[in-house]
């Protein structure tokens, strides 16, 4: 039996990853904040045949999240680990820059909620050297978007740390994928007011996230017009860049969450 940690499985390309795998000869390790949420995406894949462990963590708690992953290890061995938890935060018009408040709490969550995820994972899957570790990035990852500078920050720290790590831990046994993903609909950004080119739902991301998974890809990146066109626009002037990603229409709500002191 596969065993799988997925973080921010209440919602999203978490839920939907969720239940792409669900199914017999699966464990699944559903990780999320909103407990009735939690227990009606681990119904669904139980309904489908796997064995479902659901936790309710919040990831800005380190210590607490490295012991349940420990716990969950130590019972069950993990083979994939998916951290995929995050939110999303921007400006408008009216707030042409976010409040640090905000900014923090985008870096809690996004940036080191991912790594009080995989650094415990990690520390289980070396003594055994084999394992596979995913982080979800963003294709804001590869050049900081005006509307959401605060997420962009935290999805480039993401790849980069991904991409950091994975030549070693390939030494090791342990794969790592970077997963950078476009335009998805889901409840995160719902109330974002952009334009959206090439959107598509959950189910079909998490589709396609699955198949370069099973085939242990370093790069999940989609749709590829888009992920080619941000590398170009990586490599042009900054000053042309900017140009072409400012758009005072684009209003990104701010996050009302916070950072845990």
């Amino acid at each position: 039996m596969s065993t799988v940690l997925i973080t921010g499985a209440t919602s999203g390309i978490g839920r939907a990853l969720a239940l792409d795998y669900a199914g017999p000869g699966m464990r699944l390790l559903l990780v999320g904040r909103d407990e009735a949420r939690l227990e009606e995406v681990a119904g669904l894949c139980r309904a489908r045949g796997a064995e479902v462990v659901a936790g309710r963590l919040d990831l800005r708690e380190r210590e607490a999240t490295a012991a349940w992953i420990a716990g969950q290890d130590a019972a069950h061995a993990i083979d994939l680990a998916i951290a995929c938890a995050g939110i999303v935060s921007g400006t408008s018009a009216a707030r042409p820059v976010e409040s640090e408040e905000a900014l923090r709490a985008v870096l809690a969550i996004d940036l080191m909620g991912v790594v009080n995820t995989i650094e415990p994972t990690l520390a289980a899957m070396r003594p055994r050297r084999r394992g596979h570790v995913a982080m979800v990035g963003s294709l804001a990852g590869l050049r900081g978007f005006p509307s959401s500078p605060a997420y962009s920050m935290a999805k480039a720290a993401v790849h980069a740390y991904a991409e950091g790590i994975r030549p070693a831990l390939r030494r090791e046994g342990i794969a790592v994928s970077l997963i950078a993903p476009g335009f998805v609909r889901t409840p995160l950004n719902e109330a974002v007011v952009a334009p959206r080119p090439l959107e598509m739902d959950a189910a079909r991301a998490a589709r396609i996230i699955r198949r370069g998974l099973d085939g242990r890809r370093a790069m999940i990146s989609f749709p590829l017009v888009l992920y080619l066109g941000l590398r170009l626009l990586a490599l042009m002037p900054a000053r042309l860049g900017d140009l072409l990603l400012d758009r005072p229409g684009v209003d990104v709500p701010e996050t009302t969450e916070r950072e845990r002191r």
